[in-house]
């Protein structure tokens, strides 16, 4: 017959682990918050760019769709500040057909596309080859960029979207064709409002 035999622990084993004092713990506190702190600039400088790449991607999308929309439907429309007056564009933007040609999203206008405000602190710059008020970037049914007056005359010019010292430069040519670049990156031909 086979017997079975059990190995019985007779006491505890000895372990090759130690406890660490508390002097230990606070030295790794105190390195960790250190750490933390050298890396809380770049992480702000990378939540900067984030929210500002994202604003001009939804900017340069608007523009794209404006364009689009404009040759689907032959006729000029329209892509305007949302705030009254059409001057500040942190309040959002609005693509419409402006029907009564009066340079304003009111009655009896085609509203197409409304976007909500952006990120707090991005700072908008609007420069164009016309800078009459209100600001606001029209394409006609050929999808060339034009005065909101004049389908045939050419406009074009550049928009800034800054947030700290980051800045992107949405530009559109005299054909509206647009391109969004970075200063810090795109040093050719990368010139925003304001800048030589």
């Amino acid at each position: 017959m086979l017997a079975l035999r059990a190995h019985v622990v007779t006491g505890p084993r000895h372990s090759d682990q130690h406890g660490h004092t508390l002097l230990e713990l606070l030295a790794v506190l105190a390195i960790t918050i250190l750490l933390a702190g050298a890396a809380l600039p770049s992480l702000q400088e990378m939540l900067a760019r984030q929210r500002l790449r994202a604003a001009s991607n939804d900017l340069y999308s608007a523009i794209e769709l404006t364009r689009a929309l404009a040759m689907a439907r032959g006729r000029r429309v329209l892509l305007m500040p949302a705030g009254s007056g059409g001057l500040d564009w942190r309040l959002g933007w609005l693509v419409f057909v402006d029907r009564n040609g009066n340079l304003a999203y009111d009655a009896g206008d085609e509203l197409l596309f409304r976007q909500g405000p952006l990120a707090s602190g991005i700072e908008v710059r609007f420069g164009f080859t016309s800078g009459a008020k209100p600001l606001y970037i029209a394409y006609n049914g050929a999808g060339r960029s034009c005065s909101a007056s004049n389908s045939l005359a050419a406009r074009w010019g550049t928009m800034s979207l800054i947030l700290g010292n980051q800045a992107r430069h949405i530009k559109i040519n005299m054909l509206g064709r647009v391109r969004v670049c970075d200063p810090q990156r795109d040093t050719a031909n990368c010139s925003g409002v304001g800048e030589g």
